[in-house]
Order: C-alpha cells, then structure tokens, then sequence
C-alpha cells in the first residue's frame, strides 16, 4: 500500500509500507578527462639533444677563440680546402635528411617496407637504407679530405688551425656515426618484428631527431670553416 505523499516532499519520492520516505537512486555517470601527455622518449631524445646543442656550442667557441688570435694562419690554411668538394659533400648530408623525412612519413603510417618499386610505395626500411647510404658517403668523404689535409701538412698537431678543424669536425663525425649505427638498429628492428606498431615507430621519430640535428651542426660547421672568411 501506498501512502500519499506528504506535503513538501521530493515529487520522485514515495512513502513505504513502514511510513518512510524513499527516493529513487540517482545514478551519475562521470567522465574522466582524457590526457594526452607527449611521448616519453621523444621529450627525452629532445632534452639530452640540448645538451649536445651545449656541447657543440663549446667546439665553436673554442673555434673563434683560437681563430680570433691566429688571424693570419687561418687566412693561409683555410686556403688549403677543397671548397666544391666540401659543398658536394655538404649537400648529399642535407638530402639524407630529407630521405629520413620520408622514412619518418613511412613510418608514422606504420608501413615498415614498401608495397612496390616506386619511392612512393617505399616503407620506412627503404628510405633509412638509402638515407644509411647518404650518410656513409659524407663520412667517406670527410676521410678523404682528412687525408688528403694531412698529406699537406694540415694535422691535429701541426698548429691551432689543424686542433680546431679536426676537433669540430672530427666530433661531429663520430656523431654522424653513431647515427648511422642508429639507423642499422631501427632497420632491423624493421624487419624483426611481426607487426610494425607505434613503438617501432617511435624509435624512427626519435633517431631521425638526432640526423637532422646532426645535419644542421653541419650546416653550421660549413659555413665557419669554408664559407666564412
């Protein structure tokens, strides 16, 4: 049996058998918001890359410093470069950053290996090949001409010129190495795994970080060695 309901009363409300006022539950459905925190390891490859951007900063200096008090010996030894030689070498560096760009477009759409011979059907396999490829030629490339400086007299201990060419420029080619090494561990991570996912994807983001870095040191690097006079 159900009672009236008694005067101010909830509307949703009814009174029991016992006299007591009961009320329908009222169920709430909350949402949590939705996060979206940035990718761990790339916001880590950008901080420790700040740090390189410090270390390489400290090479230029110590570039114009030793420059700022040899004047006339860098005037005479900067001579000794092979300027189109160094473009050219300069340019292959900057178009595998370019090939790693759509290595990255490749792999962002987790395509790991090409689908036909076009470059357009390229995966991210084939496009970090060809940029590996790029790469070992510059190195190659800085070796000849580390030799070739050399058989002019041009060396580590000859004079401050030959400490500060080799120091920067050595540096940086340990680090374009490392890249390439870096390149031949996503690779093959390419080809290990089953499913190509956003994890493999990543490593790829982050290592092609650390090429256009690398690249843009060069940059840097060509300007104040064999443009700046």
């Amino acid at each position: 049996m159900t009672h009236p309901r008694p005067h101010g009363a909830h509307p949703g409300c009814e009174i029991g058998h016992n006299g007591r006022v009961t009320s329908p539950s009222i169920t709430y459905s909350a949402t949590a918001p939705v996060v979206n925190r940035p990718n761990s390891v790339a916001v880590g490859t950008i901080v420790w890359l700040g740090s390189e951007v410090m270390f390489f900063a400290g090479l230029f200096a110590i570039y114009f410093t030793l420059r700022s008090t040899s004047p006339e010996l860098w005037q005479f030894e900067a001579e000794k470069h092979n300027f189109p030689y160094a473009l050219v070498n300069t340019l292959i560096l900057v178009s595998s950053s370019i090939t790693c760009q759509f290595g990255v477009f490749a792999a962002e759409r987790l395509q790991a290996r090409s689908t036909g011979w076009k470059p357009s059907q390229w995966g991210m396999v084939e496009w970090f090949f060809l940029t590996y490829a790029l790469g070992a030629v510059f190195v190659s490339g800085q070796i000849w001409e580390y030799a070739t400086l050399v058989s002019e007299g041009v060396s580590l201990q000859s004079n401050a010129y030959g400490s500060a060419f080799y120091l920067t420029t050595g540096f940086h080619g340990i680090h374009v190495t490392a890249g390439l090494i870096a390149f031949l561990l996503v690779i093959g991570r390419g080809f290990a795994v089953k499913n190509f996912g956003h994890k493999e994807a990543t490593s790829a983001i982050v290592v092609s970080y650390y090429w256009h870095f690398v690249d843009v040191v060069w940059i840097g690097l060509f300007l104040v060695i064999y443009v700046l006079k």
